[in-house]
């Protein structure tokens, strides 16, 4: 009960479970979802549709090398996106746990 009234009170912060499962969400099943719905957002978005194709006109002009090193790219963005997006939730725990441990050691 005493748990209950210190979530209702702010004494206990729920953030960092929370923002383990926003991290998920947006590391995870986002890329998944936007990867697996790619078909339906280029058929039915104009402004999709046209990037689509500029990229595919830009990509089909490229020989094989420059291909390669093209995927590699975006391979490595991707790559660097995630490790920001997971940098940017490590910093927000940390304060909140931070946060929890001053508390404590000011009770």
């Amino acid at each position: 009960m005493q748990t209950f009234i210190d979530f209702l009170t702010f004494k206990h912060f729920i953030a960092a479970d929370v923002l383990i499962v926003c991290y998920y969400i947006g590391a995870v099943i986002i890329p998944i979802l936007l990867y697996r719905g790619r078909k339906y957002l280029i058929e039915n978005i104009q402004f999709i549709r046209s990037l689509n194709d500029l990229f595919l006109n830009a990509f089909s002009s490229l020989d094989q090398k420059n291909r390669r090193y093209t995927k590699l790219f975006f391979i490595l963005m991707f790559l660097a996106m995630e490790l920001m997006w997971r940098m940017m939730f490590e910093m927000m725990i940390g304060y909140f746990q931070m946060h929890n441990y001053l508390q404590q050691m000011s009770s």
